[in-house]
């Protein structure tokens, strides 16, 4: 049974250690550069710079606290998320397993920072012109696209599904 339950969820979990270790890599490399300069603000064109910000609170920064009481309740929380989220990766399949897997990869790429740093490093400024969006981090990133992807599935996939058993 364990060896069937390893076999169908190889390449999803394959797929969280890649995802995870990329964006460990992303994190580990820009706060290299930050050791060696001292600080990060690099420009990479009009719509892009590098500018290291430590992030205690959520999604883009959101509820961030100094109380370290609150910031212990958010990473517990997180991690319940987490867990939850893994069951729903096991019993998923198809375009929501793998959607599931990049939600799940970002979480624990920045619950590993919450709990490692008591922070989450956020280094990527897009802006257009003036506007400057949250600056965000590899692994929102990869929560963003899942949450997208999740989102295209319930909308058009499982609508298309349950269109077609009308049908039969």
């Amino acid at each position: 049974m364990f060896k069937n339950f390893i076999k169908q969820n190889k390449l999803a979990f394959l797929m969280l250690a890649a995802l995870f270790l990329v964006d460990r890599f992303s994190k580990f490399f820009i706060l290299k550069l930050v050791e060696q300069d001292g600080k990060l603000d690099l420009y990479l064109n009009t719509n892009l710079n590098l500018y290291l910000i430590w992030n205690k609170g959520i999604a883009f920064g959101l509820l961030s606290f100094n109380e370290s009481t609150i910031y212990n309740i958010i990473t517990a929380l997180i991690l319940v998320i987490i867990f939850i989220i893994l069951i729903m990766i096991i019993k998923s399949k198809g375009l929501t397993k793998y959607s599931l897997v990049a939600v799940l990869a970002g979480a624990l790429g920045n619950v590993f920072d919450r709990i490692y740093y008591s922070a989450v490093p956020d280094f990527i400024d897009f802006h257009i012109k003036e506007f400057h969006w949250f600056i965000f981090n590899i692994a929102d990133i990869f929560i963003t696209m899942g949450v997208f992807c999740l989102i295209y599935v319930e909308l058009f996939i499982n609508k298309e599904i349950k269109e077609n058993e009308k049908n039969y």
